[in-house]
């Protein structure tokens, strides 16, 4: 099956990173050093936009967890480009504090590891329940599901699927394991799903929480979400810019809270300190995007998106 991935909030991400002042200002000076990270390569629309608008001296680096992605990574014949088969997590490991000019963050699911029935993502298609990004590491999704508490099983559907049916679905599962006929496929969780949530959002089907759920819980999306901002702020230069590409609450949560924490600065109340006294905040917020009505209208797996945009100040230290 041949799928196409089309990368979301593709211009505006590529403009929000090119047009910050530091990367203008060096594309100006012709610098050398031009250093930029996208933490997801996916399919690489990202990836090869920004190398559109980077002069033959820049350096660019791409992360994936995805062994499929890096394979297709791999064909991209640009000497500028460094693929690395890691999480954006670990992005720090790679380059020195200081160093980068620009970081995106695009945290969707590719088009083909949902559509492509082996990976296990999708609840619409027949396979096997794996859900790992990296299938070269840890439990796949229906190894879990054998073998953990009921009581587990339900905080995770519950934390990070925000189903309000996670208890009836968690102590489904755990019956049907009694049995012996623990889910082994997608179709067979979505049906056991399905049995037990019997109302659910117009459009929606019931399945859609569970999976999010198992999907962010198998491949530690979260907390490499909060990994990978504290790493990128420790990498960028002062000037640079980190763009993120959310899609559900729980990741737009964090990122907007983590950029927040870092834009502004606590005094204690009453304390007499003069403005140009208070230390300075590391980031500055430059904004919040959303996708236009003609891209939803394109690709509806767009909808949920924001994008969000900070600067490092200059003299900041993260």
């Amino acid at each position: 099956m041949n799928i196409t991935h089309r990368p979301v909030l593709l211009a505006e991400a590529v403009t929000a990173l090119i047009n910050g002042p530091l990367i203008q200002n060096q594309n100006q000076n012709l610098t050398k050093n031009i250093l930029v990270i996208d933490g997801t390569f996916g399919r690489g629309g990202h990836t090869q936009a920004l190398l559109k608008e980077l002069p033959n001296s820049a350096r660019m680096i791409s992360f994936d967890k995805d062994l499929d992605a890096i394979a297709v990574a791999k064909q991209i014949n640009d000497p500028r480009l460094t693929i690395i088969h890691d999480s954006f997590a670990q992005m720090d490991q790679y380059t020195q504090a200081g160093s980068v000019d620009g970081i995106l963050l695009d945290l969707g699911i590719s088009s083909p590891q949902v559509d492509e029935a082996h990976r296990g993502f999708s609840f619409r298609r027949e396979g096997p329940l794996d859900m790992r990004m990296n299938t070269n590491q840890g439990m796949t999704a229906s190894e879990w599901l054998e073998q953990a508490p009921q009581e587990e099983i339900t905080h995770v559907i519950k934390t990070y699927g925000e189903e309000r049916f996670a208890f009836q679905i968690a102590k489904a599962i755990v019956a049907k394991r009694e049995q012996g006929l623990s889910p082994k496929t997608t179709t067979q969780l979505a049906n056991l799903v399905a049995s037990v949530v019997r109302t659910r959002e117009a459009g929606q089907d019931p399945a859609t929480r569970t999976f999010q759920a198992l999907r962010i819980f198998i491949n530690r999306e979260l907390e490499d979400l909060e990994l990978g901002l504290k790493a990128a702020l420790k990498l960028l230069k002062p000037g640079a810019r980190l763009a993120v590409i959310s899609f559900h609450s729980l990741e737009d949560r964090i990122v907007k809270q983590f950029l927040q924490s870092h834009s502004t600065v606590e005094v204690p109340r009453g304390l007499p300190v003069r403005e140009k006294d208070l230390p300075q905040s590391a980031l500055e917020i430059i904004g919040r995007v959303k996708p236009s009505d003609a891209e939803v209208a394109d690709n509806p797996r767009a909808r949920s998106a924001i994008m969000r945009v900070a600067e490092k100040r200059i003299g900041a230290v993260a």
